[in-house]
């Protein structure tokens, strides 16, 4: 039996485009399921078809990746010693951080402090939703948020942002969700900015024509935030999942779940639904969301 979603932050928890921040307890750092073999498998198929699209690292960063490499190794056998054996602190190839991805469903993102801020200075980055590594590698916070509506270079929210890097404790990680929408099961979705600016000005169709929520996958962003205790970098975490729509029908709480999710969706922005890429799609995905509510 296929499981029901482990998150659902389009019930109203989590709102799109804004920092939803919330204290992590450490133990709840790393999260491992029935999908973990899969997710792995995936990202040594990308590692070896696209190396240079999934991992980027600044040459100063190897002390920084082992710390990662150390952290990941020691919370799988406190917290997961079923599949700890076997587990090596030793870095893949000279990458420590890329032996920790091999480790763990989650993407690993190393964000540095510089004269122009937070900087993307290493990344395992297998399972993108909707952007490129190499596009976003060495840039600063501020300007890897430009595409985002409300988050680029000068708005208040992009200096919350970095207010929130720099005050992060180490004992105190952080945790927030986000969420989009695709056509098919894909992990590995990227895009560049210049396509997504091609595909906002064209606003095509994405989800299937006869029965929207058939094929229709909800894609859920687990992020985390941690500061690293030696070098002072901050280790960005994304883990992503992904849920069949026609789940929601099956759901305990399906009515007010769906509910929830159509309304967010109507309240969405012509700016906002081009970034996410729904502007084609989101009557139609409002609508079969109520459907099902109504049951």
């Amino acid at each position: 039996m296929v499981a029901l979603p482990a998150h659902t932050p389009y019930d109203g928890t989590s709102k799109l485009f804004t920092i939803g921040l919330k204290p992590l307890d450490p133990s709840r750092w790393i999260e491992v399921d029935e999908n973990r073999e899969a997710y792995l498998a995936e990202k040594r198929r990308l590692y070896a078809e696209l190396p240079d699209k999934v991992f980027l690292a600044e040459t100063d960063t190897l002390g920084a990746q082992q710390e990662v490499l150390d952290l990941v190794v020691d919370h799988l056998a406190r917290h997961h010693p079923d599949i700890a054996a076997g587990v090596s602190a030793k870095g893949a190839d000279g990458a420590p951080l890329k032996a920790a991805s091999l480790l763990v469903q989650e993407d690993l993102v190393l964000m540095r402090r510089g004269e122009d801020g937070w900087r993307l200075a290493a990344a395992s980055l297998c399972f993108p939703s909707s952007w490129s590594l190499a596009e976003k590698f060495r840039k600063p916070l501020q300007d890897i948020h430009t595409p985002v509506p409300g988050f680029g270079r000068g708005t208040r929210t992009a200096d919350i942002i970095t207010r929130i890097f720099d005050n992060l404790q180490v004992a105190q990680p952080v945790e927030r969700m986000n969420w989009s929408l695709q056509s098919g099961a894909e992990l590995y979705m990227p895009l560049s900015n210049a396509s997504r600016i091609e595909r906002a000005e064209r606003k095509p169709s994405r989800f299937p024509e006869a029965d929207v929520a058939a094929g229709t996958f909800i894609r859920v962003e687990r992020q985390t935030l941690r500061k690293l205790p030696r070098s002072g970098d901050i280790l960005f975490t994304i883990r992503i999942h992904l849920d069949a729509m026609r789940l929601l029908e099956r759901h305990p709480e399906r009515a007010a779940l769906t509910a929830s999710f159509a309304a967010q969706l109507a309240a969405l922005d012509d700016a906002q639904l081009d970034y996410k890429g729904l502007s084609a799609d989101r009557d139609r995905l409002v609508a079969a969301l109520k459907v099902m509510a109504a049951g």
